[in-house]
C-alpha cells in the first residue's frame, strides 16, 4: 500500500502545532521517528489520554510513519509523571512487535514538548538553530497525529478533532468533535452557558466575565471573534476569570511591550538562563533583544539572534522577575528583520549549556506561577458523540501553504469523509473533507455545512 499517498488524501497535518501537511513531513529518509507524547502545555489532556485508550492505533501510525521514512528508530516520548500512559503503550509495541520502537521517558518539565528540546532529550542530537529536526535524521510527529495516519491508512480521512475544554468551567473535558463545531457550541458542552460572544477593543472575546485561551496557556492567544470553529489544529480551550494574570498578560499589545520593555528591564539575564533554545546551545538571548528595543538598535546582523525564539513564553510568563515581555522583544525583531530581508547565520556547532539540567522548569512549579494549580485537574475522555452540530464551518487554510480550493458548490448535499476542498497540484498544503452528513450552505474561508 502507498501509506505516503493514503496520508496525503485523507489530509492529515500536525495536529498540535503548526498544522505542517504531514505527508509532505514523511516524505524523506530519516534514521529516528519521534512521537511527540509530552503534551507539556498545563491543562490539556489529548495526547496523555488517546495513548491510553488507543494505543494500538498510535502505535500503528508511528509503524507506518517509521516504514514510510525508513526509520530504524522509533522512540515514543512521555513524561515519566504519566506511568500509567507509559505502560499502555509499552504494552501496545510489545503486542505489535515493531522492531527498533520503544518507550523514551522524558522530565515533566516545560516545554518538553518543544520538538528541538524533544529531539535532544530522546537522541542526544542538538537541532541547528533556525532549522528543523530532520536536519539531525529526526522526524517528529504527536500522538493525534499518528492516530491520523493509522486512520488514513484505511482510508479515513481527518473528520474529527479530539479537544480539551478545561480552565473556569463547571465540567472540564476532552472529547472528539467533528472539524468544524462553533466553538460556543464546545464551551456550552463544559457547561459555559450564555455566552454572548461579544469581543474586547483588541477582538478577543469576553464570556460573561472570562476570556478563552485558544490552546495551551503559555503559547495559545486569545480567542477572538474570528476563531469561531474548531480545526484540525484545536487542541485546547482554556476559560480563566477576565482578571487572570494570563489574560492581562496576553491582552499585552506590541506597543505596550516596547514601553514597558524600554523603561523597566534590569538586565538579570533570568530570560536567557532560563530559555530552553539558550540550554541547547542556540544563539537565543531574549534579554539582548529587550535591550536592543530599549535603544532602538537597527534590525542587522547584532540582532538576528530573535530569529532563534520558539516562543515558548518561559521569559515570558515564569522567568522575568519584573512582569516584562522578552519574547515579545524577540517578535518585535522578527518582523523588523523579516521585513529588512535579513537571516540568522547558525554558529558551526552546538554544545548543551552544563548547567541545562538544573534549569528546567518543573511543570507543577510553572503551573503554580501561572496561577492554575486549581484548574489542574482531570479532563476525562469521551468519544461519545455529545456533540452533534447542525452546523460546521470548516476552514479551508488551518494548515501550512497554500489554502484548498474548493470543488464543492453551495446547495450541493456532501456525505462525511468527501473530499470538498484540494490544494492546488505542486502546491503545499491538505486536503479538507466534509465532517457531517448535510448541505453546503456558503462558500468562503470556510465551508459552511448544514446538517440533512
Amino acid at each position: 500500500m502507498d501509506f505516503l499517498r493514503a496520508v496525503q488524501a485523507a489530509g492529515v497535518i500536525g495536529a498540535g502545532g503548526a498544522g505542517f501537511p504531514t505527508h509532505v513531513k514523511l516524505n524523506t529518509q530519516a534514521e529516528f521517528v519521534l512521537l511527540n507524547g509530552a503534551e507539556c502545555e498545563p491543562l490539556l489532556r489529548v495526547d496523555q489520554q488517546l495513548m491510553a485508550v488507543h494505543a494500538a492505533e498510535v502505535v500503528r501510525g508511528l509503524r507506518i510513519c517509521q516504514e514510510i521514512t525508513g526509520a530504524g528508530q522509533a522512540i515514543v516520548g512521555i513524561k515519566e509523571s504519566h506511568p500509567d500512559v507509559i505502560a499502555c503503550m509499552e504494552q501496545a509495541i510489545a503486542d505489535a512487535g515493531v522492531p527498533g520502537m520503544r518507550v523514551g521517558t522524558l522530565p515533566d518539565v516545560y516545554p518538553a514538548g518543544d520538538e528541538q528540546v524533544l529531539v535532544y532529550e530522546l537522541t542526544g542530537r542538538i537541532v541547528p538553530e533556525t532549522g528543523i529536526p530532520i536536519a539531525v535524521g529526526c522526524v517528529v510527529v504527536n500522538a493525534e497525529t499518528a492516530f491520523n495516519v493509522a486512520r488514513a491508512a484505511d482510508g479515513q480521512p481527518v473528520t474529527d478533532k479530539y479537544v480539551t475544554v478545561a480552565g473556569d468551567v463547571p465540567n472540564p473535558i476532552t472529547v472528539r468533535v467533528p472539524i468544524g463545531t462553533p466553538i460556543n457550541d464546545l464551551l456550552a458542552l463544559a457547561g459555559c452557558a450564555g455566552l454572548g460572544g461579544c469581543a474586547d477593543s483588541n477582538g478577543c472575546v469576553e464570556l460573561d466575565g472570562r476570556a478563552v485561551v485558544n490552546g495551551g496557556p503559555m503559547m495559545g492567544p486569545l480567542l477572538t471573534k474570528a476563531d469561531r470553529y474548531v480545526t484540525k489544529k484545536t487542541k485546547g480551550l482554556i476559560v480563566l476569570p477576565d482578571d487572570h494574570s494570563l489574560v492581562r498578560r496576553k491582552s499585552r499589545t506590541m506597543g505596550q511591550a516596547v514601553r514597558v520593555n524600554r523603561s523597566a528591564c534590569e538586565q538579570c539575564t533570568m530570560c536567557t538562563d532560563l530559555c530552553p533554545r539558550h540550554l541547547l546551545g542556540h544563539s537565543t538571548v531574549p534579554h539582548k533583544m529587550v535591550r536592543a528595543v530599549a535603544y532602538n538598535m537597527p534590525a542587522d546582523e547584532q540582532t538576528t539572534a530573535a530569529l532563534t525564539c520558539c516562543q515558548c513564553n518561559l521569559c515570558e510568563y515564569f522567568a522575568c522577575p519584573a512582569g516584562i515581555s522578552p519574547r515579545m522583544a524577540n517578535v518585535y525583531y522578527m518582523f523588523r528583520l523579516r521585513d529588512a530581508g535579513m537571516k540568522h547565520t547558525p554558529k558551526p556547532e552546538f554544545h548543551a549549556h552544563p548547567l541545562r539540567e538544573y534549569r528546567q522548569i518543573p511543570s507543577a512549579r510553572l503551573i503554580a506561577r501561572l496561577d492554575l494549580t486549581r484548574y489542574n485537574g482531570p479532563a476525562p475522555l469521551t468519544e461519545d458523540p455529545l456533540l452533534t452540530p447542525t452546523l460546521v464551518g470548516i476552514p479551508l487554510h488551518d494548515h501550512v501553504g497554500a489554502p484548498a480550493q474548493p470543488v464543492v458548490q453551495v446547495g450541493e448535499h456532501v456525505a462525511k469523509g468527501q473530499c470538498i476542498a484540494q490544494v492546488p497540484e505542486g502546491s503545499l498544503g491538505a486536503a479538507v473533507h466534509a465532517s457531517i452528513d448535510g448541505v453546503v450552505e456558503s462558500v468562503d474561508n470556510e465551508i459552511v455545512i448544514r446538517r440533512g
